[in-house]
């Protein structure tokens, strides 16, 4: 080895001195001499003109970053150097301030080299067993051993056990998006319906709303009453039930085709709409009003003359009743009406029968007309975009056990419009073609939260403000909410049927009961990330998982609270004892629905007879609130809860595991009727309680990250560029 005996400033040389010989002249050997290499570290910079992007389309920033793969990314990105068949692998290039020098890293293994990897395309396409890298340089330290790509050392910070986790942001709320499912579902093909596209969306809620106005002046009309309130908004969901078409709001394929709630509703208010009075005077007067109702309206149809007699007897009745009564307490006037409507409705019904059954048949023909024309638009843009129509599912799937997923999409997304993005103080407004939707901030930050954890085609959120503006304008259409209303005047508003629990009883129906899922709800008044709710198509983006009547649950604890629907109500419970019946895994409803006795419904009276009735308790009227449904539109909080005029009925179906696993003792009771106490959620948000955090559990699936296993092992997460959702690995695959 050749050693340097003595250290001399050569830059202090001139050439010229170094010209002249100096001493006597070194002898010329034969030996072999070792050169020791000494790296000397080039700066190099990036190309011009480059402006590198990350994976999820934002600007490079200049200050270091930590990606969630744990890989130092604010170095210039580089891809452009590498071909794309190391691009498709995962392969990508940057650049090592530490060491001032490219390196790869693999974004699907994490694996990171300091050469570049190999690429066999004809007996090796994945690269798994590339040969060794081509020969470079040795250095002192590795000259005796064999060539082989180096691998190259974590950076500082990042910790010796492997990358370090991503920073996780909770979004604060009267929500908990941060617990996962512990419910287990049996897999089922993805959805031929098409994706949402605003065009088609608007085209759907106009024709909608002119539906909606036709039933109010059908029956002002001709049975002389206004539209029962929320009337049109339950004939949709009880239509839903029985309905075998592809439109997602309107029925179109129906048998019976008249709609017996909509029968039902319209005959109750035939011939006046009778309200529950404040004051005696107020009673008197509807009394009266009630029996000139009747006498009009039997005398202008076509009756048969026995009908026409006794209504005409009655009524007069009453008159001269109310003629020489004198001094009448409120109950007298209140059974008088109840006698007067007991002796003519019947014959009333008869007569104005034919009437309202053509109310009911046009409503319905007039639905299916426009969910063609609705398919037929829709189909024209797919055939612009170059979509075709998907082929009819697949009639046998593997019936395996996979965690529960969102719904997926058998056909890709069309090209989106521009959605106008208005940010106010408190509200943010999406227009689209001059129609606005509005949306708190945050419920706008909410929506964000759910379509990160939920939607996978669309990282980059590109989509994001077509999609919420369909989302908003389907429950506004849905709601009956056009244009700009006032929030308190909820009158004419189908709010009810998208009212929620409060916060405190989901928190404690989950620490309790170990709740994960919600059977209905939506992503704007849902508590967990995982539910499902009316809309597949709009809502999967944000966490839907579809109706609850086509969830195949094969374990798991649900929270079920259906809006009042009888036929809705009645079809839940039947689909939830059946699917206890099924399985003999841990399986867990608590039902919630209104006690309502005067008549008791058929869905309560078959709920509180079912051999899976573990537990039932009541919340008594006046007790107990409940969030209103349009609180993505509420900015002030104290107007987010009401009262609840009624009580609530708890039931518990379990099945035998069920209840094993999640027993309904008095303790856990007491705390959910204590979580129903009013005003704990106000007591909560002046606490600043954060969002109870999940607790471990061996039911629960791993989280989104987790369930992506790297490439070449173990069962892989299939994603399709055009769908939705990824293809979740089976349970205990």
């Amino acid at each position: 080895m050749n050693e340097v005996k003595h250290e001399t400033n050569t830059s202090a040389l001139s050439w010229d001195s170094m010209s002249v010989p100096q001493g006597p002249p070194i002898p010329i050997t034969h030996e072999n001499i070792q050169q020791v290499m000494v790296p000397v570290p080039i700066k190099m910079q990036p190309p011009p003109n480059l402006n590198p992007m990350m994976d999820h389309g934002a600007p490079m920033q200049q200050g270091p970053m930590t990606p969630h793969q744990g890989v130092q990314m604010g170095a210039p990105y580089m891809d452009h150097e590498l071909p794309p068949e190391l691009i498709q692998q995962g392969w990508r290039k940057f650049w090592s301030k530490r060491e001032n020098r490219p390196y790869f890293w693999n974004r699907v293994t994490g694996e990171s080299l300091w050469d570049m990897p190999q690429f066999d395309p004809i007996g090796d396409p994945l690269g798994i067993c590339a040969g060794p890298a081509p020969p470079h340089t040795p250095t002192m330290n590795n000259m005796n051993m064999p060539p082989q790509a180096m691998k190259r050392r974590a950076s500082d910070g990042m910790g010796m056990g492997g990358p370090p986790l991503p920073k996780k942001f909770i979004l604060s709320g009267p929500w908990d998006l941060e617990i996962v499912t512990n419910v287990i579902i049996l897999e089922r093909p993805p959805t031929t319906m098409p994706q949402p596209h605003p065009e088609i969306e608007l085209f759907r809620c106009n024709l909608t709303n002119k539906l909606r106005n036709l039933l109010q002046e059908m029956c002002h009309s001709r049975e002389g009453i206004d539209a029962p309130n929320d009337s049109f908004n339950r004939w949709l969901m009880e239509r839903k039930v029985i309905d075998t078409g592809s439109d997602p709001l309107l029925p179109t394929s129906c048998y019976p085709e008249i709609s017996p709630g909509m029968y039902r509703e319209i005959m109750n208010d035939i011939p006046l709409k009778l309200k529950k009075p404040k004051y005696t005077g107020d009673a008197r007067k509807q009394l009266s009003k009630y029996a000139e109702a009747a006498k009009k309206m039997i005398e202008s149809r076509n009756a048969s003359p026995e009908s026409r007699k006794v209504v005409k007897w009655n009524a007069e009745d009453t008159f001269a009743w109310l003629r020489k009564t004198v001094g009448a307490t409120y109950d007298d006037f209140q059974e008088r009406l109840n006698h007067l409507k007991t002796q003519c409705q019947p014959h009333l019904t008869e007569t104005v029968k034919d009437s309202v059954e053509k109310i009911c048949l046009k409503i319905y023909h007039l639905s299916s007309e426009h969910a063609k024309k609705i398919r037929d638009k829709h189909n024209e843009l797919l055939a612009s975009n170059g979509i075709l129509e998907p082929p009819p599912p697949m009639s046998s799937m593997n019936c395996r056990k996979v965690w529960c997923y969102p719904i997926q999409f058998a056909t890709p997304s069309c090209r989106m419009p521009t959605i106008e993005y208005h940010p106010d103080k408190e509200q943010i407004m999406l227009r689209f073609q001059n129609d606005t939707v509005t949306v708190n901030n945050l419920q706008f930050q909410k929506l964000e939260h759910l379509y990160r954890y939920s939607c996978f085609d669309d990282k980059k959120f590109e989509l994001f403000l077509p999609r919420v503006w369909c989302l908003l304008k389907r429950y506004n259409t849905f709601l009956g909410i056009m244009g700009q209303m006032n929030i308190l005047d909820t009158q004419h508003t189908g709010h009810k049927t998208q009212a929620s629990l409060p916060g405190p009883v989901m928190e404690c129906l989950n620490r309790q009961f170990g709740v994960t899922f919600e059977c209905f709800a939506s992503p704007l008044n849902c508590y967990f990330r995982q539910y499902c709710s009316m809309f597949a198509d709009t809502d999967s983006y944000f966490g839907s998982r579809g109706p609850i009547l086509d969830l195949k649950a094969v374990s798991g604890s649900f929270q079920a609270h259906p809006p009042y629907c009888e036929e809705l109500m009645e079809a839940t419970v039947t689909h939830i004892e059946q699917l206890l019946a099924d399985s003999p895994e841990p399986l867990s409803f608590i039902v919630f629905v209104p006690d309502h006795r005067d008549p008791t419904p058929n869905a309560l009276v078959k709920l509180e007879a079912s051999h899976f009735k573990r537990k039932q308790v009541v919340v008594p009227a006046f007790e107990h609130e409940f969030r209103i449904g349009i609180q993505h539109m509420v900015t002030n909080k104290t107007d987010l809860n009401v009262k609840s005029q009624h009580g609530t009925l708890v039931v518990w179906l379990q099945n035998s595991a069920g209840y094993s696993k999640w027993p309904p003792t008095e303790d856990k009771v007491e705390k959910l009727l204590d979580a129903f106490r009013p005003g704990r959620e106000r007591e909560r948000d002046k606490l600043e309680l954060l969002s109870p955090k999940a607790e471990p559990n061996p039911q629960t699936p791993p989280s989104e990250t987790q369930t992506q296993p790297p490439l070449g092992g173990g069962p892989q997460v299939k994603m399709n560029n055009h769908n939705n959702v990824a293809m979740y690995p089976p349970v205990g695959s």
